[in-house]
């Protein structure tokens, strides 16, 4: 059962503590789509595009994301958060004759959200584990107590796919290969092309994005516990058994075997259904 998960024997009374540990100070969620938003891809993958006859998104796979937060002019507390996605998106490209050729690119898409985030004029400075008495001081310079922006975020979801001849339709953060960070660049097995005057044609994908982004600060707070836990639970030895017998004891998936019924959807709102063509 749920609540017998984790037992435990408590030795001693229950007293106040003080722990340290992040206050969560403002937070949204948001479900963001970007439309016609510009992938890069490699040179042979550009001179794929130029030849291909239809072409699809497979798979969009966030794999790198900058958070910047900057306070807000005349607004003490305010803070405007800046949040820019690399997604590395993976197409397939029809050449004819039944022939297909996987492709990879990236994607930049950008947000700006606006998150209250408190006050402190304070300094913080840490000690260091390796410091000792005979050891040169080094000078700690300590850091602003500014406050941290988390985002979290779901893999987008593909919503369109389209090649473009202008690239004034496309919806692209400006960017070259010397903005890429060293983990999206790394990720490809060959170097991106950001000539646009290299192709007559463009990759465009619409993506959507559900996240939450949210504003902590250190914060010192009393929580009630108690001075030891012990587990009641004992560790389980990992036995050598007949492979057969293990998977005979196995409890059958019948939930993997049952169709889900189709939920209904409902307009809530501003949440409207979406329809083909829309």
């Amino acid at each position: 059962m749920a609540e017998n998960r984790f037992p435990c024997n408590t030795s001693g009374g229950r007293d106040t503590v003080c722990i340290d540990t992040n206050r969560v100070l403002d937070s949204c969620r948001d479900r963001d789509c970007f439309e016609n938003v510009r992938v890069y891809l490699s040179d042979y993958g550009t001179e794929v595009l130029e030849h291909t006859s239809a072409i699809r998104t497979k798979r969009a796979k966030i794999v790198s994301t900058f958070i910047g937060i900057d306070p807000i002019q005349f607004n003490n507390g305010f803070y405007a958060i800046t949040i820019r996605f690399y997604v590395k998106v993976c197409v397939e490209a029809c050449l004819g004759g039944g022939r297909s050729q996987e492709l990879e690119g990236i994607a930049v898409l950008e947000k700006r959200v606006i998150l209250y985030g408190g006050e402190s004029n304070v300094n913080i400075f840490k000690s260091n584990a390796c410091d000792n008495f005979c050891a040169c001081p080094e000078p700690n310079c300590g850091e602003k107590n500014t406050p941290t922006a988390i985002v979290e975020v779901v893999d987008p979801v593909v919503l369109g796919t389209k090649i473009m001849e202008n690239p004034k339709e496309c919806n692209c953060c400006c960017c070259c290969c010397d903005d890429l960070p060293e983990a999206v660049v790394t990720s490809f097995d060959s170097p991106l092309c950001f000539d646009e005057h290299e192709s007559r044609r463009f990759l465009t994908v619409s993506l959507g994005i559900f996240s939450i982004v949210r504003v902590v600060r250190p914060a010192q707070l009393l929580v009630g516990a108690t001075e030891c836990c012990i587990p009641e639970k004992e560790c389980t030895p990992v036995e050598e058994d007949d492979p057969c017998n293990v998977f005979r004891s196995m409890p059958f998936p019948v939930g993997e075997f049952c169709a889900q019924s189709i939920p209904t959807l409902t307009s809530h709102g501003n949440d409207r259904p979406c329809r083909c063509g829309s």
